[in-house]
């Protein structure tokens, strides 16, 4: 009895942190829009001061690269600028593409460390109300249920099996 108990809170606990997977991954998702957005913003601004030179976004970088110091260090900062938006866009339309267990699941390999540190800063756990949200926590309580009692049952067979100690005749 006590272990079926033990291995009811073991799932439930499961339950509860694998049911936040999905959340954690649609708080990302918010973030890392945010954050396309915002460097689409600068993206603009940089091809638009370019083009009123009558410049393209390649012609800008080299002629700032040719400049001062300050501006060859922009036209680097800038150029890092361009690959972080072009890489996050396309980590954004692969998670807006594919449902809520995939983005979960497969998003990770994706996942860009500084916005997944950020938002793990900031994440806050909440009720699972979504199908994916359900079926992650009733994953998780299976698969802790399940290894929680099997451990704690392998330890009871083990306990049980020592042989008890006779008394010298």
């Amino acid at each position: 009895m006590i272990i079926k108990g033990l291995a009811l809170a073991g799932g439930l606990c499961c339950a509860l942190a694998a049911s936040q997977f999905p959340e954690f991954s649609q708080q990302y998702k918010q973030r890392l829009s945010g954050a396309v957005d915002e460097l689409a913003w600068v993206v603009e601004r940089f091809d638009a001061d370019a083009a009123a030179l009558g410049l393209s976004r390649d012609a800008a970088l080299s002629d700032l690269a040719r400049g001062t110091a300050m501006a060859r260090a922009r036209s680097e900062s800038m150029g890092q600028v361009l690959i972080r938006h072009e890489r996050l866009s396309a980590h954004l339309e692969h998670l807006r593409t594919t449902n809520s267990v995939s983005a979960a699941l497969i998003g990770w390999q994706y996942l860009d460390p500084e916005l997944a540190q950020k938002t793990w800063g900031d994440f806050e756990p909440a009720v699972p109300a979504t199908v994916a949200g359900a079926g992650f926590g009733l994953g998780g309580f299976l698969a802790g249920y399940t290894l929680i009692g099997m451990l704690l049952s392998g330890l009871g067979r083990i306990v049980r099996r020592r042989p008890v100690a006779t008394p010298a005749e």
